[in-house]
């Protein structure tokens, strides 16, 4: 069994950094020693997560901008590299969804999905693995969602966006294989954030579909996140129930077309439609 990792005084980025798993994992990532660079659009939550570090004793940075801006993220590699010296790891965790159908879902609407959730990611992997290959090392995550490997109705954008990044991840983790770098994606179930708050803003009201009642904590996905930072693997899932049950829907599409025809016809009903 290989050796844990130890993370003391390794750099990290995290976007999507100012609420939710990304805050909870830029905290749990200090508290493993790490210095942080911080990244999102809001400099005042920014803030309020790097007091939380600080006055832990961590050590943060912030930088504020939009993950689909390249500039932007070479910007936030360059001060991250200048505050805290090589970069260890980099999570791209930024993202939104909509429920919304997709058969009139604007093209607009979904190119600006995949150029937050998708290309935001790989705009910041993609220059880090690059740096992470010069040196021999260095882990890149991506976080993507359970989601990724079923096309729930009403969220096919969101899933589509999600399984790109599973997909590259994949890809790139076999193709790193022997140069001391390792890419993982991270697959979080229901979790408690302003993720469907936001959702259902961008939706023009309530959800109809992904109405959760019981959901996991950012906290859980942080520290799985760590867990992996410290002994890496190529996927992080929080929910072995959840993990075995979509595994279970790709290898039976016809069960899982009932199961989710069901369910919205259900939802439909109880919403008067």
């Amino acid at each position: 069994m290989a050796p844990s990792i130890e993370l003391s005084g390794k750099p990290i980025i995290i976007t999507g950094a100012s609420g939710g798993i990304g805050a909870a994992t830029a905290i749990a990532c200090a508290r493993a020693g790490m210095p942080v660079a911080l990244f999102a659009r809001s400099q005042d939550k920014l803030e309020t997560v790097k007091a939380q570090i600080e006055r832990a004793g961590g050590s943060a940075i912030v930088v504020v901008g939009a993950v689909e801006d390249v500039d932007a993220n070479a910007e936030l590699i360059a001060k991250a590299q200048e505050a805290f010296g090589d970069v260890y790891s980099a999570i791209a965790n930024a993202g939104y969804g909509q429920e919304i159908e997709c058969a009139t879902m604007p093209i607009s609407d979904i190119r600006a999905m995949f150029e937050v959730n998708f290309y935001g990611s790989l705009n910041l992997v993609q220059p880090m693995v690059a740096k992470f290959r010069d040196r021999g090392a260095g882990h890149a995550m991506m976080v993507s969602s359970g989601l990724s490997k079923i096309g729930l109705p009403y969220y096919g954008a969101y899933c589509a966006t999600k399984a790109a990044q599973d997909h590259f991840c994949r890809a790139m983790r076999l193709e790193l294989v022997g140069t001391g770098v390792m890419v993982s994606s991270v697959h979080p179930v229901l979790t408690k954030t302003d993720f469907h708050t936001a959702a259902a803003q961008k939706s023009g009201g309530q959800l109809k579909i992904a109405r959760p009642t019981k959901m996991q904590t950012a906290q859980t996905v942080a520290d799985a996140i760590v867990r992996c930072l410290r002994k890496p693997k190529g996927e992080v899932w929080t929910s072995w129930a959840s993990r075995i049950g979509l595994g279970a829907s790709v290898m039976m599409p016809g069960v899982t077309d009932r199961v989710l025809g069901r369910m919205v016809r259900k939802k439909a009903m109880g919403n008067g439609q």
